[in-house]
Parts: C-alpha cells; sequence; structure tokens
C-alpha cells in the first residue's frame, strides 16, 4: 500500500491510501483522512511499528526533506517512501516512458530542488505547502512506470532513488563525528597558527615569499590567476594556465613552493577555520546532500563540502568514544560496472580477484598501472597518449566490454541518448541545451560530436555504478535495521557515503559484525542489478577510530 501525504492549505495534513482493488488493477485512491500536523508524527509511528512487514506502506510525498527531517527528531523512522521530486525528474526524461504524459513534459514546480528544511535550524513551526497536486503527479508517476518498457527496472530505480532520499536526511540527522580538537591541531601543523582576520597563514607567507623571489615579484598576488601567469610570463616560464599538471611542465625554482602555497591555499579556503567555524556544531558536521544532483545520478552537495573531504582533515572524522568507524570502499566499482554491462566474461575472469592484475595476466598489457590507465581510457574515451596506446589492446582482450563502451560513443556522437541498467537516460545535446538557465548561453553544450560520444559513453556505466551504490545503501540500510533498530542510541547507523564508499559508526563490539553486513549487502546489490551474472563486486573494509586510518 502506498499513503499520499498532502499539506492542506490550514497546516493540516491529508493522508489518503492507494492500493489496488485487485492484482493487475491500477492503483486507486481510498477515503482520505486529516489530521493535525502535531499528529502526523505519532500516526507515523504507530503504522511503522506494525508487526506485520507486508502492511508497512511506501508514504509518498513531494519532497523527502520537506517532512523526514522532522519525523527523525520525533524519532520516527520511515522504512519506505517515494520521493515524487526525485521520481519526476527520472521519468519525465527516460526512455522508457516514452509515450506517457509524464515523459518530456515541459519544466515546472517538480523540476525546481527544495531546500532541505530542520526543525533544528529553527526554519519553520509548520512544514511548507506541498508542491502542486501531488495525487495527480503520483497518478502520471504510476501510469508512466506501469505502461513502461522494462517496468521492473523502473520500479527499483525509482525504489532506490527514493530510498537515498531517506539515507540522505538520515545522514544529516546523525551528522558525521566530528573533532574540532584535531580539526585545529591538523590546520596548526600544516598552515601554521590562525590568523588575524584578512591575514595568510605564517606558512603559507613563507612559501609565497619563496615564489616572490622566484618570480622577483615583491608585489605579486598569487591568488590572482592573470597576475601570476604574467608574472610567470616575465620569468621566463610560459605556463598556459596555474593548473598543478601545467605547472609540473616546467623546470624553475618558482615551480616547488607555489604547487606547495596552492596546495595549502586550497585546504584554507575549502576546510580551513571559516568552514569549521560555519559547519560544525557540537561535534557533528551535516551536511546537506542532493541525491540525483549530478546528471548520471551520482549525489551532490549544497553546502559543506562533503563529498570532496581532503585528506589532509579526515583524521578530524573521529568516533565517539566506545564507538568505531567502518569503512568499506567498493574497489575498482566502474570497471565492475562495465563488465556487468556488456557482459564480458573475460573481463568477468580477470575481476576474481583485483581486476587490474587479472588484466595483466590476461596478457593485454605488462602492469598494474597500465591496467589502470587503459581502463580510465576507455571508460572515458581516451584516444592520445598513454590511455590512447593501451585500449586498443584491451579491445583486443575484452571486446565485448569495450564494445558496449563504443556503442555507447556512438550513440551519443550521433545526437542519441543512452541509459543506465535501470533506465536513468542521458540528455541530448538538443535537451541540455533547451534546459539550460537563461544566464548560461546555449555554447556551454554545444560540443563537437566526439565530446558528446565520450559523455554518453561513461553515462552508462557511471550512472549504473550510481545505482547500485543505491542498492547497496539500501540493502544495508535494510540490514542494519533488521538487526539493531535504527533510532536506538547504540544502533550502527551510517555517517557518509562518496559514491563508491560508505562510513559506518558502530558500537566497538559490533563494528566487526557490521563489517560482515556491509560486504553482503554489496553482494546483494550485485544481484539486483545483476542477477547471476557472473561479476564480482568485494569490497576493501576497515575498522577505524578516524577516518584517516582507513586509507
Amino acid at each position: 500500500m502506498f499513503i499520499l501525504v498532502r499539506r492542506l492549505d490550514d497546516g493540516d495534513v491529508e493522508l489518503t491510501p492507494w492500493s489496488r482493488e485487485a492484482p493487475g488493477a491500477a492503483l486507486a485512491p481510498g477515503p482520505s483522512r486529516t489530521v493535525a500536523d502535531g499528529e502526523l508524527a505519532e500516526v507515523v509511528r504507530r503504522r511503522e511499528a506494525d508487526p506485520e512487514v507486508a502492511s508497512r506502506p511506501r508514504w509518498v510525498w513531494d519532497d523527502t526533506p520537506r517532512w523526514y527531517p522532522r519525523l527523525l527528531e520525533a524519532g520516527v523512522r520511515v522504512a519506505r517512501c517515494v520521493d515524487l521530486r526525485l521520481c519526476h525528474a527520472l521519468l519525465r526524461a527516460s526512455a522508457a516512458t516514452v509515450g506517457s504524459e509524464l515523459h518530456g513534459a515541459p519544466r515546472g514546480p517538480w523540476d525546481v530542488p527544495q531546500a532541505s528544511e530542520s526543525p533544528r535550524d529553527g526554519l519553520f513551526d509548520v512544514l511548507p505547502e506541498s508542491l502542486p497536486d501531488p495525487a495527480a503527479e503520483f497518478a502520471r508517476q504510476r501510469a508512466a512506470i506501469e505502461a513502461a518498457e522494462g517496468r521492473g527496472r523502473l520500479e527499483l530505480l525509482t525504489a532506490a532513488e527514493s530510498t537515498g532520499a531517506l539515507i540522505a536526511v538520515e545522514m544529516r540527522h546523525r551528522g558525521v563525528p566530528w573533532s574540532p580538537v584535531v580539526h585545529h591541531r591538523l590546520l596548526t601543523e600544516i598552515l601554521g597558527p590562525r590568523p588575524a582576520p584578512g591575514e595568510r597563514p605564517s606558512r603559507m607567507r613563507a612559501d609565497l615569499a619563496e615564489v616572490r623571489e622566484a618570480l622577483g615579484a615583491p608585489d605579486l598576488n598569487p591568488d590572482s590567476p592573470a597576475e601570476l601567469v604574467r608574472a610567470l610570463h616575465g620569468a621566463g616560464v610560459m605556463a598556459a594556465s596555474t593548473s598543478k599538471w601545467e605547472l609540473e611542465r616546467h623546470d624553475h625554482p618558482v615551480v616547488e613552493p607555489l604547487l606547495r602555497y596552492k596546495k595549502k591555499q586550497r585546504l584554507l579556503v575549502a576546510n580551513g577555520w571559516a568552514w569549521l567555524d560555519a559547519w560544525v556544531r557540537d561535534g557533528r558536521f551535516r551536511p546537506d546532500y542532493v541525491p540525483g544532483g549530478v546528471v548520471t545520478g551520482r549525489w551532490a552537495t549544497s553546502g559543506g563540502g562533503a563529498l570532496q573531504l581532503p585528506r589532509a582533515v579526515r583524521g578530524a572524522v573521529v568516533a565517539d568514544p566506545g564507538w568505531s568507524l567502518v569503512v568499506a570502499d567498493a574497489s575498482q566499482l566502474e570497471p565492475r560496472i562495465l563488465t556487468g554491462l556488456s557482459g564480458d566474461r573475460a573481463m568477468a575472469a580477470a575481476g576474481e580477484g583485483d581486476l587490474y592484475e587479472g588484466i595483466v595476466a590476461s596478457g593485454a598489457v605488462a602492469s598494474r598501472a597500465e591496467a589502470k590507465v587503459a581502463m580510465l581510457g576507455a571508460m572515458y574515451g581516451a584516444t592520445q597518449g598513454e590511455s590512447g596506446r593501451l585500449v586498443p589492446r584491451l579491445a583486443r582482450r575484452f571486446p565485448q566490454a569495450m564494445q558496449f563502451v563504443e556503442d555507447a560513443a556512438r550513440t551519443g556522437e550521433a545526437g542519441g541518448v543512452v541509459s543506465t541498467l535501470l533506465g536513468r537516460t542521458s540528455p541530448s545535446p538538443a535537451d541540455a541545451a533547451d534546459e539550460l538557465p537563461p544566464e548560461m548561453p546555449r555554447a556551454a553544450v554545444d560540443r563537437d560530436a566526439r565530446s558528446w560520444g565520450r559523455f554518453t559513453r561513461n553515462f552508462v556505466v557511471q550512472g549504473t555504478a550510481a545505482e547500485w551504490a543505491l542498492c547497496w545503501m539500501g540493502a544495508l540500510r535494510s540490514r542494519v535495521h533488521d538487526r539493531w533498530g535504527h533510532l536506538g542510541d547504540g544502533a550502527p547507523h551510517l555517517v557518509f557515503f562518496l559514491h563508491d564508499e560508505v562510513v559506518l559508526q558502530a558500537p566497538r563490539e559490533a563494528a566487526a559484525e557490521v563489517a560482515e553486513i556491509v560486504t553482503e549487502a554489496a553482494a546483494e546489490a550485485g544481484r539486483l542489478l545483476f542477477g547471476s551474472a557472473p561479476v564480482r563486486f568485494p569490497l576493501t573494509v576497515a575498522v577505524v577510530d578516524d577516518y584517516s586510518q582507513a586509507k
């Protein structure tokens, strides 16, 4: 059963059950019930506590961050939901829903990401009104799914995407355990003592003094790319840009101190003292995750840079006393996804252990480093340099896998679209241009055919990897809850996610069991997507006291 949750004009909440009168019949709404805003959490709690798992509903709401934070604050966990906004984006663009009312619908309120809101922030007393007509939107979505080619895959995709929305809010609610004391110490060791506002830390000033001396530019502002390039050219360093890779091509005394300065400057800006003051409260970093924030389905964040935590500050992610961090990293995820998508049995055999070592053993390349470069080149369309030289060798040993990405590239070059395993579909060049905001020029997507082919080549692999990761986290969340419950003080819980890596915090005595569950969940995700196909998804799992120890 589904229960549609809708905000009424007077602030009350309307709950409408949707079910099938008979197997094969269309979903239809039943009698609605109105509850006061303050009663919602208790109503949901009672339904979620039903001992009959089959009777627990999928809560259908317009946008998970608008509803779920308040339930979590009340100690109420939701097992399943339908996030109409996220599902709208999937179904509106999916090639599997062509012919439905929803496919290709004009952009509107359902396409605009909503702000994450939480009672913790004091942003509201009553939840904001729902997006326009969620009941009609739900009916359109169900019609699109039920008429779709590959319906089962779309069902799994929308369920996984919605579960991801729940997980994102739960991780923000729990927060990443973070030690300001350790963070401050790490910054001081790298940058020097915290400077006065507007000043550079002492170790950056020392690097800058070397840079200015090497360039003969005593007043140089190194944070201005244009000014820095002029100074480099004046010193005979004909760099085209100030990127690390460009600077490393030049043999000049300025290169080493300049690279040191730039590395410290990135740390100061992205995760320095100002970041610590703004984002860490009561020993927790609470990022705003944006599920599906990247076109391939990967997550993004709307602040805090959670998906780009540098190694320099990972030591500040410290488990609470009596707890451990369980850090799990999916090994060589995208190449293994390509193996499953293509059905290449030779690559599956190579991936029985370390995939790159297996590629070396096949005779395709001479070293593990070459195998990694060649595989990246194949998935991202490299035609030059070391990657371009090695990719043809992979094609001879693993023809099905290489043909799969080649076919995706050719489709993109012709202006077509490609889809992930579960049905997320790439935009076409024309679609991407039509949906640009007015302030962005069309030239932003008017790329040459080969560039778009590189995009579609990688889209199918990266997008399906994002689907695997959602299924992995969903299976992990379910297994942990079945074993320990979710919101209890002693329950293990997810605290961080980064594409192919998860971090959980677990009571120290339960950490080894959690590590086993993480591995079991990865295998379950593989079965959900690829059935009995001979593709493995091994993990590197570490039980540590702080995040830096896992690397």
